[in-house]
């Protein structure tokens, strides 16, 4: 498997101001991490430290502003740190007192957005009334408590177990469908452009190069122009042809019909999403009138380009298609927006997802579908657009 952010696990470290979140990651690796201090506010903004913690591999530790941040900028800080929730695999509440509305909020949020977490008392080498605490989390909360003393390291290997076991068991989701067997010919089609990085393939590209080859088939890579040409070089039709989205429309011209046809970011639709879901609503787009707004969500952060898919090539796609003026807002990095606070979307298009977990892509589609928006990503958007929706979902159902 791929070293990426896409694949590690997220735990958010989460609490109030003071009750040794900091202290506990250090803990937990063993190592001063982050920075310790009896000043409550120590920690002002979400830090992202990736390490490896064994036995569950390579994770990023999601370190939070006290949830009980106070003034103007404090609320600021909030916010941010629910933001980042949205990145999160699995969650630390971290307490050292009986449950407050600060940890009621907390663990609210993590039910609603469906994060598993663990309620870990802090600071057992001080406090009193310990086992009385961990009842009534253990009574209103209904999750595991484990306490622990960071100054003493006490319990520290314990509560690593337990991370693991709360850890979420996804489901398998392969790139490739599934009828890529050995032997097959999978014929990839890149386009060499402006958003390409130079002297590289983007991570969905290379992700299916791995996937084939780990079937034991054949992948063979082309640019849109060698297409032709290769196809009448090879002995026998590829078994399936994935190309970039935004070539769909001539990939689909010069690929006989015989021949399945896809496209990278239909396949991660399947693979980091809910195909279903990023597929059922898609004919909103027949609705569409003058200034209705569309949100379009990038999962990390770059720099527009000149020819960029998300912001020039799809919203230019979408006013030729409908003939309408429409309204674009743009949402960019694995941070997630209180979509409440975006207002009148009627419709939401979201990148293929390469950067985020699976998790984390069906956290922000949930998030969407609560309030009722419809949303598609990239991929289903753009064959959608360009006529061949029904021939690029084909080999998915094969």
């Amino acid at each position: 498997m791929l070293a990426n952010s896409g694949y590690r696990t997220y735990i958010a470290i989460s609490g109030r101001r003071n009750v040794g979140k900091s202290s506990l990651i250090n803990s937990i690796f063993n190592q001063d991490i982050s920075i310790v201090s009896e000043v409550a506010g120590t920690t002002t903004d979400p830090v992202y430290k990736s390490m490896e913690l064994q036995p569950i591999g390579p994770v990023t530790i999601i370190d939070t502003p006290g949830i009980d941040d106070e003034g103007e900028i404090g609320i600021k800080r909030i916010e941010r740190a629910r933001k980042s929730f949205y990145k999160a695999d699995i969650a630390l509440l971290v307490t050292d007192s009986k449950p407050t509305q600060y940890e009621t909020f907390l663990s609210n949020i993590f039910n609603e957005m469906k994060i598993p977490f663990i309620i870990v008392i802090n600071k057992i080498d001080k406090i009193d009334n310990v086992e009385h605490i961990k009842q009534m989390y253990l009574e209103n909360f209904k999750k595991p408590v484990v306490e622990v003393s960071c100054l003493e390291r006490n319990n520290i290997e314990y509560l690593k177990q337990i991370l693991t076991e709360i850890i979420p068991q996804e489901n398998d989701i392969p790139m490739l469908p599934e009828f890529i067997k050995s032997k097959d010919i999978v014929l990839l089609v890149v386009p060499v452009d402006t958003g390409a990085p130079k002297g590289r393939l983007i991570m969905p590209q290379v992700n299916a190069i791995r996937e084939i080859l780990d079937r034991k088939a054949f992948p063979i890579v082309t640019s849109v122009e060698g297409l032709p040409e290769i196809l009448d070089k090879i002995n026998e039709n590829p078994r399936l042809v994935i190309t970039d989205s935004q070539a769909i429309k001539k990939v689909d011209e010069l690929t006989p019909k015989n021949i399945n046809l896809t496209t990278f970011s239909i396949l991660e639709a399947r693979h980091k999403g809910d195909i279903n879901i990023l597929t059922k609503d898609v004919e909103v787009v027949e609705k569409l009138e003058n200034g209705d707004t569309i949100l379009i969500i990038e999962g990390c952060s770059h720099r527009p380009l000149k020819e960029d898919i998300g912001r020039i090539k799809i919203p230019a796609w979408l006013e030729k298609y409908t003939k309408k003026s429409l309204n674009f807002k743009f949402i960019s990095g694995k941070e997630f927006p209180e979509l409440s606070d975006v207002k009148n979307i009627k419709l939401a298009i979201h990148c293929g997802g390469c950067t985020l977990t699976r998790k984390m892509m069906l956290r922000r589609i949930n998030a969407l579908t609560r309030l009722e928006i419809p949303v598609v990503n990239y991929g289903v958007i753009i064959s959608y657009l360009h006529g061949v929706l029904n021939r690029t979902l084909e080999p998915l159902l094969i």
